[in-house]
């Protein structure tokens, strides 16, 4: 009896699980809302196309929170724990990677890529940064979805509604995607007639006197590029940023946190949708 009995949970048990469950392991380097918005929308996407978390997919995220500022011994600290991570990934065999940033795709995709683990990337706004050949064409082993927008095409909007305007301030971090972002938005707006001033402050400064700086230097508006420090201490810099309305001062922004109104135009990517077309391109790997 003790025998047939336990026979009978067996089989109930194997019936709950599925014949086949696709496996992902997720990587992220910063723990800011845009990577949670990419995320989300990710699963949401990918439970309407047929693959649902519990169901038939088996998921696992990890988050490397790299957001204060870093000695050079703490950001080799920083990518020893990347490299550590993909390591036990590697481990796991999953189907498939999933790289939420720069860092934690140009730092651990080789050792996925060498395992033979497919990796599809998002929230990368310098697809050269993490190896591609272009901003339109990957490599062997990886792809993605890129934040990338051209500031020419950004600004030849904004002028439509600013059309007086001369001169802009970016405030930014050491932020890899920030840095080159701030470098071809001065190399490019003079194209356009727009001089381009910059200012560069650590993860853990606040943004009011890089700020207050580039006002007195007569700017007609600032420009918020995409980098995480926007999204630091509960967005912190983006609505101390947005107060600067208040000095006459509006801001173009590239990322609009949720629930924070405050930016004269929001020219850039939509997080949620990031996580949708990421899906978008697992699903094609998977099935």
């Amino acid at each position: 009896m003790l025998k047939r009995a336990l026979y009978i949970t067996i089989i109930l048990i194997a019936i709950g699980i599925p014949s086949y469950a696709y496996h992902i392991e997720v990587l992220q380097v910063s723990d800011i809302e845009p990577f949670d918005e990419t995320y989300h929308g990710f699963i949401d996407e990918l439970a309407k196309n047929g693959i649902v978390q519990g169901k038939n997919l088996i998921i696992n995220r990890h988050i490397i929170d790299a957001d204060a500022d870093a000695s050079t011994w703490q950001k080799i600290k920083i990518l020893f724990r990347i490299r550590g991570t993909a390591s036990d990934i590697v481990k796991s065999r999953p189907d498939l990677v999933v790289t939420i940033s720069t860092p934690a795709t140009k730092y651990s995709k080789g050792k996925f890529i060498d395992a033979g683990i497919p990796v599809v990337f998002t929230d990368v706004a310098i697809p050269e940064k993490v190896g591609c050949r272009s901003k339109t064409v990957s490599g062997p082993g990886f792809t993605g979805t890129t934040l990338y927008i051209d500031p020419l095409k950004i600004f030849r909007i904004v002028k439509q509604v600013l059309p007086n305007i001369k001169t802009v301030g970016m405030i930014h971090s050491d932020d890899d995607n920030a840095i080159a972002y701030a470098e071809e938005t001065k190399r490019k707006l003079p194209q356009i007639g727009i001089k381009v001033l910059t200012r560069q402050v650590k993860k853990s400064d606040s943004i009011k006197p890089a700020a207050q700086e580039l006002i007195s230097k007569g700017i007609d508006a600032f420009v918020i590029p995409i980098d995480s420090y926007y999204g630091l201490r509960n967005n912190e810099p983006s609505r101390d940023l947005f107060a600067m309305r208040r000095k006459g001062i509006p801001v173009i922004a590239s990322v609009a946190p949720k629930g924070i109104k405050g930016a004269l135009l929001y020219i850039g990517p939509d997080f949620d949708v990031m996580g949708r077309l990421t899906a978008h391109q697992v699903i094609k790997i998977l099935k």
